[in-house]
């Protein structure tokens, strides 16, 4: 290779290395942007992030443009943008999990009288995809929660069953209570090879809840399908409801994964 065809190469490889570096420190800010309040400022972002001040300022600047970002008139600090929720709107009318659960949930909320979540486990925390209202609803509505998934019972069987990767950041998630990682650490044999589980969180504002894994076609544990629940410790009702919970799960695993 020629010296001229040598720099090149060298330079479209190191605008490759930067490009990629971009967007990782864009979604960094992004995850940044949803962890802590509503509107932060750069100079906390900056902080936080590791990066400079000018590098932080010029990439809120381009997502601001894209709408993936807004900057509040008044005190001029930084929120997450409306694109995001057309993006993960798109997202989730695509998204083959609720296409095909979407004949059963209205069936089971009927059936077990209570509200119906679904599950997925996305970098480390239990993040709810859908739901179905049943008459236990709270005049509260809470449609869109994200979590650590070991506050949920759902949670638990996805963080369990994924990978050590994943698994490691749902204890990085919850390395604030040393009781609860603990407690994972110490049972995450017997999550993973659980067909349900009951679980009463530690916010008491949150109904407690039973929910099975959906295994695909592949085997793969692709989400949670979750009820609403009075007491985690009537063991009668809560496998009954594991039973519905359960047949429709698997109904609905026996057709993903096989395309």
């Amino acid at each position: 290779m020629s010296a001229e065809a040598a720099t090149g190469s060298q330079a479209r490889s190191t605008a490759g290395r930067g490009g990629l570096g971009t967007v990782r420190n864009a979604v960094r800010l992004l995850e940044l942007l949803a962890e802590g309040p509503a509107y932060q400022q750069l100079t906390d972002l900056a902080e936080r992030s590791g990066m400079s001040i000018p590098t932080v300022h010029r990439l809120l600047r381009s997502l601001v443009l894209a709408d993936l970002v807004v900057q509040d008139t008044r005190s001029s600090r930084y929120g997450l943008g409306p694109e995001l929720t057309r993006l993960s709107n798109h997202y989730l009318a695509r998204l083959p999990l609720l296409g095909a659960l979407g004949p059963y949930l209205s069936q089971l909320r009927d059936q077990l009288g209570c509200t119906i979540h679904v599950q997925t486990l996305v970098r480390g925390q239990v993040v709810y995809v859908d739901r179905v209202d049943g008459g236990d609803r709270s005049p509260y509505r809470d449609t869109h929660r994200v979590s650590s998934a070991l506050a949920h019972a759902g949670g638990r069987l996805l963080a369990a069953r994924a990978e050590d990767e994943e698994w490691d950041r749902v204890l990085d998630q919850a390395a604030a209570d040393d009781r609860v990682v603990a407690e994972a650490q110490g049972q995450r044999a017997e999550w993973a090879a659980a067909d349900h589980l009951a679980l009463a969180p530690d916010d008491a504002t949150l109904p407690a809840e039973v929910a099975v894994p959906l295994v695909d076609g592949q085997g793969t544990t692709v989400a949670a399908l979750a009820a609403n629940i009075d007491d985690p410790e009537d063991a009668e009702h809560v496998a009954w409801v594991a039973v519905h919970l359960g047949r429709a799960a698997r109904a609905a695993g026996r057709t993903l994964g096989h395309g």
